[in-house]
């Protein structure tokens, strides 16, 4: 492999590495609010996710044991979400604010005494044949389980929306609960699992970034990689094909910033850290002009409470 193929290669696999804690956040969280419920707290979970993988990995030494303890940590926060707002029936925006406010201090205190602890990541597999293929055997097939496991899920979960009785179901939970009750289908039981599922999806993001992106815990380890998931689902319009592309193209996007200076980009370091939010704004506010587009895709009844009268 020449040495152009080799820089290629390794900027791709940094891209893919980067967009794989996006990839999961952002899908749990397309699925929760295509239930009608709108979650802000994805940062917190991530987080809780980082610290509750990290610390049962680093003890039990398995990381098949951290990865769901990433996801229980994750849930267990949704959790808490999802009765503060579907049976305390507390502002959702509010609640997941402060549920990421949770999740930062929790996170920080809980994974004090593990600052500086090393991990040795989680293995590779190299899929056989496949990973002989040139450039694109290497790029392409030779990752850990949890990155081929980003690109299961959103195929599934597109499956699941779009061909599935239940998929259907949430759909319409999302768009009018009401029509939904009448036709006898349980609401809150809905949304309650899609909440979970959007927790178990945030841990195993925040227990990607500390057992797989870079192995040791930090406090606030996310950095700011919940709320890009959140833009990322209204930048996709709420469709999990182009969610994919979304992650990639800020995964992107995260990896300029560390590839630019070495490639002799004379920019100051601080305003490279600066673009995933200055992109993630530019395509907010880009997608947010396109209103028809918002209203075709969006769930009708996103973040609005839904109180069963019988």
């Amino acid at each position: 492999m020449s040495a152009d193929n080799s820089m290629l290669v390794l900027i791709g696999l940094s891209v893919i590495t980067a967009a794989t804690p996006l990839v999961y956040a952002a899908i749990g969280e397309l699925v929760v609010e295509k239930s009608g419920v709108l979650n802000l707290g994805v940062e917190g979970m991530m987080l809780g996710g980082a610290v509750g993988g990290f610390a049962v990995a680093h003890l039990s030494g398995s990381a098949l044991l951290g990865v769901l303890a990433g996801m229980l940590s994750g849930m267990l926060l949704s959790l808490l979400f999802a009765f503060l707002t579907l049976h305390l029936r507390s502002s959702q925006v509010a609640t997941g604010l402060a549920l990421t406010l949770f999740g930062i201090g929790l996170s920080a205190l809980l994974g004090q005494p593990l600052i500086g602890v090393a991990y040795e990541g989680i293995p590779t597999y190299a899929i056989p044949v496949l990973r002989d293929i040139p450039v694109l055997g290497t790029l392409l097939f030779e990752h850990d389980l949890m990155v081929y496991g980003s690109i299961l899920l959103v195929v599934a979960v597109s499956f699941f929306l779009r061909s599935t009785r239940a998929g259907l179901i949430l759909r319409a939970v999302g768009d009018s609960p009401e029509a939904a009750h009448a036709l006898g289908y349980r609401v809150i039981l809905v949304r309650y699992l899609a909440t979970l599922f959007g927790g178990a999806c945030a841990g195993l993001s925040g227990c990607y970034l500390s057992m797989a992106y870079a192995p040791m815990w930090a406090e606030n380890l996310s950095a700011g990689r919940g709320w890009i998931a959140l833009a990322l689902v209204v930048f996709a319009t709420w469709q999990p094909s182009r969610l994919l592309f979304g992650a990639y193209l800020f995964g992107g996007i995260t990896i300029l910033q560390l590839h630019a200076q070495a490639i002799g980009i004379n920019v100051p370091s601080q305003l490279m850290s600066m673009l995933p939010y200055i992109a993630t704004i530019i395509v907010l506010v880009l997608i947010s002009r396109d209103r028809g587009r918002i209203r075709k895709n969006a769930p009708a009844s996103i973040g609005q409470a839904f109180h069963p009268t019988k």
